[in-house]
């Protein structure tokens, strides 16, 4: 049959897996697939009789559900079947809108063992000349951190993908893993042997966690072509272990300018007694900065919220938020804080959260030398 892929029209820094892995499985049973992004008009001398919607995040509901209703509009006749992040979590939600539409809770377990398939990415001007091979060797997690999604949607730590060779493209430049705890795994080692021998880019895009970090396994990952490695920092309980892998990975050849920390904000859980406050959150900022590696702060959404910015933590005010977000927009690079002089300067020297991040001049008497916040080369 003539199958419809549709990836909704909602900002999304890599092309769809699920969707280029369900490509892959409907071309074994001998489909014609083709894949759209956003809406498009009729595609000439193709009728799906089936129609497969992704969806990514719940706060990006609003375009999945135009294309839900555009493409039911467009091939009236045609089944369509939604899944993804939003659809998991809001199966109700989405039957309630759309009774004629399936729901996939959860992984395609059809699917899943496929390679994606990367031609269809061909046909889409977001997408053409990808050249890198995304893939999970795992699924789930050993840890259940009370902020994420993954214990929800992927359940405990277990291998998916024993060689990555197996699913990356001869022609891309670089490996992106998307495993949420890759150096958990019992069998991490072979995995980067094959890593290793494939001579590519390896990013290990969900970062690695620092409290399992070993000699071992910085010793192994420093052999990788790594373009930098990223872990969590997510609280004070995490220094210890945060301080010692970065000198692990220094010890390796890992140079501390090519480490990042994911550094949470925002989050409040009564059930767990789990929570950061700004004073806390700048002092691991202030922190990640003087150990000379860079923090990339991540503000806390609700898992299931429908909008992105309006959940305000009880220890947080929205202006607070709103300052970390205008000082990663002025101050920081790429949305994270490296370890700049100036910004290492700027926040050693301040007293408290709201000194760190006022943007405005200070007073005369206060004045730094012009041109003490530019980034350096």
């Amino acid at each position: 049959m003539d199958v419809l892929l549709v990836e909704p029209a909602y900002y999304s820094k890599y092309p769809p897996l699920g969707l280029m892995k369900i490509s892959a499985y409907r071309k074994s049973l001998a489909d014609k697939v083709h894949m759209v992004r956003g809406l498009q008009g009729p595609i000439e001398g193709f009728v799906p009789r089936r129609i497969e919607v992704t969806s990514l995040f719940t706060y990006a509901w609003k375009p999945v559900h135009e294309a839900i209703e555009y493409y039911h509009k467009l091939y009236p006749n045609a089944s369509i079947c939604v899944g993804g992040i939003y659809a998991s979590l809001y199966p109700d939600r989405i039957k309630d809108h759309f009774p004629y539409a399936d729901v996939h809770v959860g992984l395609n377990t059809e699917a899943e063992k496929y390679m994606p398939d990367y031609d269809i990415l061909e046909h889409t001007d977001s997408w053409k000349g990808w050249d890198g091979s995304i893939m999970f060797t795992s699924r789930g997690c050993v840890n259940k951190c009370p902020f994420c999604l993954v214990p929800t949607m992927e359940g405990e730590l277990r291998s998916v993908l024993d060689d990555p060779l197996q699913h990356t493209h001869p022609d891309h430049k670089r490996i992106i893993l998307w495993d949420n705890n890759f150096l958990a795994l019992e069998n991490w080692e072979d995995r980067v042997r094959a890593l290793r021998r494939c001579g590519k880019i390896v990013d290990f895009n969900q970062g690695l966690d620092a409290r399992l970090m070993t000699q071992e396994k910085a010793d192994a990952l420093a052999s990788l072509k790594l373009k930098d490695i990223k872990m969590a920092y997510d609280g004070p309980h995490e220094k210890g272990a945060v301080h010692r892998a970065v000198d692990m990975l220094e010890s390796a050849g890992v140079s501390r300018r090519r480490i990042s920390f994911y550094t949470l904000y925002n989050f409040y859980d009564d059930k767990s007694n789990f929570y950061d406050t700004p004073e806390e959150f700048y002092g691991r900022v202030k922190d990640i900065l003087d150990i000379g590696c860079a923090s990339y702060p991540m503000r806390y959404v609700p898992l299931k919220a429908l909008e992105k910015s309006t959940y305000v933590s009880p220890f947080w005010t929205k202006e607070q938020l709103e300052a970390v977000a205008k000082a990663r927009r002025v101050i920081g690079f790429g949305g994270a804080f490296p370890p700049y002089s100036a910004l290492v300067e700027k926040f050693d020297k301040a007293g408290c959260f709201d000194e760190a991040f006022r943007l405005e001049p200070p007073a005369p008497s206060e004045a730094a030398p012009v041109g003490q916040l530019e980034v350096e080369n």
